[in-house]
């Protein structure tokens, strides 16, 4: 907000929380540029093929030309904040969509007008339409060879099933994009193109441009009749007005009816202007949004959060940060109001904690604020237990927000320090990174003693060791990446184990029988007492379902971790004096290795979905190497003059698949690959 103190209703409804969201190389990072440049926020533009975006401000996305990390920038525009997300599209660093969308009220949908709707633009649109998130769409590089605005629309309507709403539409494309046309206020925009796109005229249609725009125009009037009925009869009486039909089509933007699409060329500073006020006129302010749940820590009650600055402060924790070996905590406030030095209470971590300073952040460069409240998207210093999914508060009687889905590692390699002296350092540098990542995970192999980095594909952890290297001097031994396999029971299984020894001067004794039996694919653990447990202690409860939590953590196979099972504690045995929690959990964590043992465990790894596009004269080559690499052919479709190939394929055959597929066909091909689901070897 430009007066950091002034947290009326007025103010939060001139705030837009907005993200970014398209395929890779679609040009949002472009977009973000231009709108911070028009905007004032910046002076010079920055270029991703130059390495100069602002947004992409890590030394690996300035190398790659790629966004790797969520970055969080503020800019005003028509009396508006707007708080802007621009989030990565490469499907390894998917947790940074899904977490930004957590916090968002609105977002853009960024298209090249040549490729269309790619296969992990069409990923992050589902993702944002699981959060109810209203949206615009950005038809992007009208100005490229091979643009073609109507096959992107239909795109849209036949894989995204949304009903579009062209606002604009260009004039030309390719070479002769010379502009874009207002269907609402029936002109035309040209730009300047020796002015950076800041100097624009807006200009009447002449007669053929008229006849040209009708059918659009039309078209577009039609659609919001069939939403709003009253827009049908004043239309049927020629009495609508540009800002009547701005009213209706924010009004079906907002119920999620309708997406208004616009078009330009972000490099060229075609079109990005009237992108900005619809993001004011059509998107939505954080009263405008569901409120959100969250639940009574106590009760286990569902409540909603009231977004008003007078009621308590209500925040969610949806990133972590390290800038410069300091945590930085980046949270979206939901109700009442923070100053910097303020308490407050990390509800899911049950801890207190100080707000040290607090920020607005402008990608990597910090602004300092006295105080933030609802609506503010902001950055805090201080909070040294947070972690991504935390939810704080000053309320006497908080509730938890729902939290941030996590997602399952699905690639692992062993590292290990070159040196004594590098060991240390290395735990250290590795902790930062977990918690920056939720989708980093570590651990220590007990045979080797090598540390297991594990994330979610090869470019993923690519990028940790480069910035391992970069950031803090570490360059430690890698091995080849390895896939991570999860275990399963194959059958029911019942199994009992005795503890019984005597450890220094106590006796300690443990008697459990359970039962263990596969349960439906992704439904992960579930732990049930089938004994009457108003007869046992709780401590002595509780040492079994950890004993039995412990032993899942490392199957009987490989040392991986077991999912989709289901234990059941049959019985338990005690002996007076001697038995104890100790005993219990020990002899729950046998009993669970038995009956793993006899259940004829299987392992499960990660299939992929795998969707490549090539020209058609090289399908048979795809088709042939996909069936080399043990793939199942799930689909095959035209899209945009290509043919398309989806099919589900084990992620241990793929690594080099990259490689292999530009050779077989001379670089003319491309593929996404993304986690579908882990399922068991051999079936």
């Amino acid at each position: 907000m430009s007066d950091n103190s002034d947290f009326s209703a007025k103010s939060i409804e001139k705030i837009r929380n907005i993200g970014i969201i398209a395929h890779i190389d679609a040009g949002k990072t472009t977009v973000t540029e231009r709108m911070l440049y028009f905007s004032g926020k910046i002076h010079r533009l920055g270029e991703v093929h130059e390495g100069t975006a602002t947004m992409d401000y890590m030394p690996e996305e300035q190398e790659r030309g790629i966004t790797i990390t969520s970055a969080v920038t503020t800019c005003f525009w028509a009396k508006n904040t707007i708080n802007i997300i621009d989030t990565p599209g490469h499907v390894d660093f998917t947790i940074e969509v899904q977490r930004s969308l957590r916090v968002l009220d609105g977002a853009v949908g960024v298209f090249c007008a040549v490729g269309g709707v790619e296969p992990q633009s069409e990923t992050v649109w589902r993702q944002s339409e699981n959060f109810g998130v209203p949206k615009l769409v950005f038809i992007n590089k009208m100005d490229r060879l091979g643009a073609d605005f109507e096959a992107v629309l239909e795109a849209m309507v036949e894989r995204l099933k949304i009903k579009i709403l062209p606002v604009q539409i260009p004039d030309g494309a390719g070479d002769e994009f010379a502009g874009v046309f207002d269907l609402i206020r029936l002109n035309k925009i040209v730009y300047d193109e020796d002015e950076n796109g800041e100097i624009f005229e807006i200009s009447e249609l002449s007669e053929q441009e008229l006849e040209r725009v009708s059918p659009w125009r039309e078209r577009m009037c039609d659609t919001l009749s069939e939403f709003d009925d009253e827009f049908l009869e004043r239309y049927l009486n020629d009495e609508i007005d540009p800002d009547y039909i701005e009213s209706v089509i924010r009004k079906a933007t907002l119920q999620l009816e309708l997406v208004p699409v616009f078009a330009g060329s972000a490099l060229k500073n075609v079109g990005v202007q009237p992108l900005m006020d619809g993001i004011g006129k059509y998107l939505p302010s954080p009263l405008e949004v569901s409120q959100v749940k969250g639940v009574d820590p106590l009760t286990g009650v569902e409540r909603t959060v009231d977004p008003s600055v007078s009621a308590d402060f209500q925040a969610l924790v949806f990133k972590i940060v390290m800038d410069l070996g300091r945590k930085i905590v980046l949270m979206r406030i939901y109700s009442g109001k923070i100053d910097a030095g303020d308490t407050v209470k990390n509800v899911t971590q049950g801890t207190v904690e100080r707000i040290d300073r607090l920020f607005r952040m402008h990608a990597g460069r910090k602004e300092k604020l006295e105080v933030a409240g609802v609506g503010d998207i902001v950055a805090v210093a201080g909070l040294k237990n947070s972690r991504t999914g935390d939810t704080l508060s000053t309320s006497e009687k908080p509730i938890i927000l729902e939290q941030i889905e996590l997602y399952k590692p699905v690639i692992s390699l062993a590292i290990e320090p070159r040196n004594s002296d590098e060991s240390e350092k290395l735990d250290d540098v590795l902790d930062k990174y977990l918690q920056e990542d939720p989708t980093l995970n570590l651990k220590t192999d007990e045979d080797t003693g090598q540390i297991i980095l594990s994330g979610m594909g090869e470019l993923h952890l690519e990028v940790v060791l480069e910035r391992m290297r970069r950031e803090y001097g570490l360059a430690p031994r890698a091995g080849k990446p390895q896939v991570v396999y999860q275990e399963v029971p194959g059958k029911l299984a019942e199994a009992e184990e005795e503890f019984d020894k005597q450890i220094g001067d106590e006796k300690h004794y443990g008697c459990v029988r359970l039962s263990v039996e596969p349960s439906t694919r992704g439904d992960g653990r579930n732990v049930s007492f089938e004994i009457d447990t108003g007869l046992w202690t709780s401590e002595w409860l509780d040492a079994v379902a950890e004993g039995v939590d412990d032993g899942l953590q490392c199957g009987v196979l490989k040392g991986f971790p077991v999912q989709d099972i289901r234990v059941r504690i049959l019985e338990l045995k005690k002996k007076d004096g001697e038995s104890s929690v100790q005993g219990y959990h020990l002899a729950a964590g046998r009993a669970l290795k038995k009956a793993l043992s006899a259940s004829s465990p299987k392992l499960m790894e990660p299939i992929m979905d795998i969707e490549v596009s090539a020209p058609d004269d090289f399908i048979g080559e795809v088709i042939g190497l996909l069936g080399a690499k043990g793939a199942r052919i799930e689909n095959m479709l035209d899209r945009n003059g290509q043919k398309v190939v989806q099919a589900l394929a084990p992620l241990s055959k793929m690594f080099g698949f990259s490689t292999e597929l530009r050779s077989s066909t001379q670089g003319r091909s491309g593929f996404v690959m993304k986690f579908h689901s882990f399922d068991v070897l051999d079936k």
